[in-house]
């Protein structure tokens, strides 16, 4: 069953919700890790912040949860439940918590809005692609939080790999296979080594239309969504990254004259099949 905390949450008035605030402090609040931290450094904490956890506590108490799952820095949050509960007389909620997946960057916490993650809902060979990009060191934890596959098996598979490239394709491959199926997985595998073992283009690159020609490749490369500003554009260029039918563009002043079907290739991942239209 899916439910909505809009549901009662949205039912509340004023008078509800300072009642709700009443059965926890602010000292009870500071306590958890982030807010203490910027408390500590004098940096600024907005009154809805503080009405989170008391909002995500309220869930547990609407539906009267017996298990609430989270992450471990949903601790304070998923404990507050527990309180609430436990205030208006319910049997407390048990708490599921799950360590935080690190993301591409290896250094925080995947996020969408960090840019460091891999989408459920992306292209098979974009999510192999990504998981490929990992850190040696990132993959025990992939395996052990993304896969099915048994802890031993992953154990002895990166204890015997000699490449752990290798080791990196089978998680890839596994992966894929949960959010795709084992033959969307399999074929993302082999076009990737297509293209970057034999320098092939990819069969599936997305189609861009342009219609200017000639267009400065700085344009191309923004019409392209490649880079998120002209100077990351420009130093792509400079450092030879930027290719139109295999031939590097390395001019960042320079304009390409574009042909229907030429093949534009931007870094390791940025691939793009140019239509003209003029």
């Amino acid at each position: 069953e899916v439910r909505f905390n809009s549901e009662w949450l949205g039912a509340m008035g004023f008078a509800d919700v300072v009642t709700l605030t009443a059965k926890m402090t602010v000292a009870q609040v500071l306590t958890r890790e982030d807010f203490k931290k910027r408390w500590d450094a004098r940096e600024p904490i907005s009154l809805h912040e503080l009405l989170y956890p008391l909002a995500q506590a309220q869930d547990s108490v609407a539906i009267e949860a017996d298990i609430e799952m989270g992450g471990s820095d949903q601790t304070f949050n998923i404990l507050a439940g527990r309180d609430l509960q436990t205030a208006i007389g319910q049997d407390p909620q048990i708490g599921l918590f799950m360590p935080l997946l690190v993301g591409l960057d290896g250094q925080k916490k995947m996020s969408k809005s960090l840019g460091n993650y891999v989408g459920i809902r992306e292209a098979p060979l974009d999510q192999y692609s990504k998981i490929l990009s990992l850190a040696d060191e990132q993959m025990r934890t992939y395996f052990l939080l993304c896969t099915d596959v048994p802890e031993n098996e992953f154990d002895a598979l990166l204890a015997s790999a000699t490449n752990p490239m290798d080791a990196k394709h089978r998680l890839a491959t596994e992966i894929v296979a949960i959010y795709h199926g084992r033959d969307a997985a399999d074929a993302a595998s082999a076009e990737w080594k297509r293209i970057h073992s034999k320098g092939e283009f990819p069969a599936d690159a997305p189609e861009v239309t342009v219609t200017e020609k000639p267009i400065g490749i700085l344009a191309l490369l923004e019409l392209c969504g490649v880079g998120a500003s002209n100077g990351e554009r420009r130093r792509l260029v400079e450092q030879g990254g930027v290719s139109v039918n295999g031939v590097k563009v390395e001019d960042a002043k320079a304009s390409v004259t574009v042909a229907d079907g030429d093949e534009f290739k931007a870094g390791k991942k940025n691939f793009a099949r140019l239509r003209l239209r003029q």
